[in-house]
């Protein structure tokens, strides 16, 4: 049974960063395209950034490119977010999920996590 685990979110001032972990269970996230998602009250969930099956290939949102990274340990079946110079319209849910395909369409991931609220005040 698949299970994904988010942690690490929480508050912070704009400007600074925190390190989102998605625990990994009943999957490999090495051959596994995972990405991360987030949705804030009264929004429809989006595409924050993705990761290749292979990990080569990354791909981010407009909105964060530059300040976010995606990154996975497959020793340790995670997948981070490392999230820099945050700013308070970052304030979501944040979701990792496996996808079935090479997509940031969130009908195109089949598993997702609890979410973990990340709260940027200004």
């Amino acid at each position: 049974q698949v299970q994904l685990v988010e942690s690490g979110g929480g508050l912070v001032q704009a400007g600074g960063s925190l390190r989102l972990s998605c625990a990994a269970s009943g999957l490999t996230v090495s051959g596994s395209q995972m990405g991360w998602f987030r949705q804030a009250p009264g929004k429809e969930r989006e595409f924050v950034a993705k990761i290749s099956g292979t990990g080569r290939i990354t791909d981010y949102a407009y909105s964060v490119k530059g300040r976010f990274a995606i990154s996975r340990d497959s020793a340790k079946n995670m997948v981070y977010l490392q999230m820099n110079s945050l700013k308070p319209e970052d304030t979501a849910v944040y979701y990792c999920a496996r996808g079935s395909t090479w997509s940031a369409d969130p009908s195109d991931y089949d598993f997702w996590g609890q979410g973990t609220q990340v709260t940027v005040s200004s």
